[in-house]
């Protein structure tokens, strides 16, 4: 096992900076996700940490030591990648025994360490078998025991459920889970979905415009986001914002009502254009408030969600438990709870007092 640190890790490509000033410490036998946007930058840094991708400037050190120089088979990774990248006229043993063979492990421990890896994935019964004749899900078992076998200090994961569909994703998301908690190393996962993040990684970095946004657990991000980016990108369905001004320590909003706020939870200045933060679960149907004009119902069961707008136009999301009897071109008047309120400055800041 090992811990990562980047110092100020940059990269461009001419003049195209993509990857900007990046300092990060990824703890030994973290589960480490670094999500975010299409092209926001976050397989390219995971690319300069393997070394498939030489980096501008700054360091990147593996348990201390700087490794900017060192290749990819010298940096004691192993990466797993969204297209498997199975050699497909080998059977299922040999991809699983291919790379210790190049490193000239003796056959007994080869042996042992793809009886071990094929069992704890549960695959010993598919190692006679070609990437062909495997799903899509047994294809990643395979990729992700090519990088058990090998025993790194830190394991990296490209988008590696991208291509499985819905269903095998959740199932594969809990394997992943299951394997850092069984082996306990190191891992640094990528993802552009924000639900994997959630609920797979001990820290998220999340990451824009190759810069890092926000770096800590799962829920201080939700809980406590450190800017509008965050707060929008962090949840599902995303929280919903409104414009607003600050009077009398209470919020005016663009939308028409007045919402009290927590006393000294903010740092407020009278007069300010400020964002209002609401999540979808923390807005109820009241006597009089904030008016919805519903446009789409979605009821799933056992529960519901309702999509509109606001007379100013703002779209509003609404979380429902149970089975709503709510049609669309209803308008319903809703109290956000202010107990749950989130509020940023012009420039996108939380103005919350931590």
């Amino acid at each position: 096992m090992a811990d990562l640190q980047l110092r100020s890790v940059t990269k461009a490509y001419g003049a195209a900076e993509v990857i900007k000033g990046i300092d990060l410490d990824v703890a030994e036998g973290e589960f480490c996700v670094f999500v975010g946007p299409s092209g926001c930058g976050k397989s390219t840094l995971l690319r300069m940490i393997s070394g498939l991708e030489p980096i501008s400037g700054g360091e990147v050190k593996i348990s201390g030591d700087v490794v900017n120089h060192l290749g990819p088979a010298e940096r004691g990774l192993a990466m797993v990648f969204q297209s498997y990248a199975l050699y497909p006229h080998m059977t299922v043993r040999q991809n699983l025994s291919f790379g210790l063979e190049n490193t000239r492990t003796p056959k007994a421990e080869i042996a042992e360490r793809v009886g071990a890896a094929a069992k704890m994935l549960q695959i010993d019964q598919l190692l006679d078998r070609r990437p062909k004749d495997l799903s899509g899900g047994q294809r990643q078992r395979v990729a992700i025991g090519r990088a058990v076998v090998r025993e790194p200090r830190i394991f990296l994961f490209d988008e590696p459920l991208s291509n499985l569909d819905a269903e095998l994703r959740v199932e594969m998301r809990g394997e992943i889970s299951r394997l850092h908690r069984r082996i306990g190393n190191t891992m640094i996962y990528v993802t552009h979905d924000q639900v994997e993040a959630m609920t797979m990684a001990d820290k998220i970095a999340v990451l824009r415009d190759g810069r890092l946004e926000q770096f800590g657990r799962p829920l201080d991000l939700y809980n406590r986001p450190e800017n509008l980016f965050v707060a929008g990108f962090i949840g599902s369905p995303k929280m919903n914002f409104f414009a607003a001004e600050v009077a009398s320590g209470a919020l005016k909003l663009a939308a028409g009502p007045t919402f009290a706020l927590p006393e000294g939870r903010f740092d407020l200045r009278e007069g300010a254009k400020v964002t209002l933060g609401i999540r979808p679960n923390a807005l109820k149907p009241a006597a009089a408030g904030l008016t919805l004009t519903v446009a789409d119902v979605e009821r799933l069961g056992g529960e519901s969600y309702l999509y509109g707008h606001s007379p100013d136009g703002s779209a509003i999301t609404v979380h429902s438990p149970g089975q709503t009897g709510v049609e669309p071109g209803t308008e319903i008047a809703l109290s956000p709870d202010m107990a749950e309120a989130h509020v940023f400055d012009a420039d996108g800041r939380s103005l919350r007092r931590h």
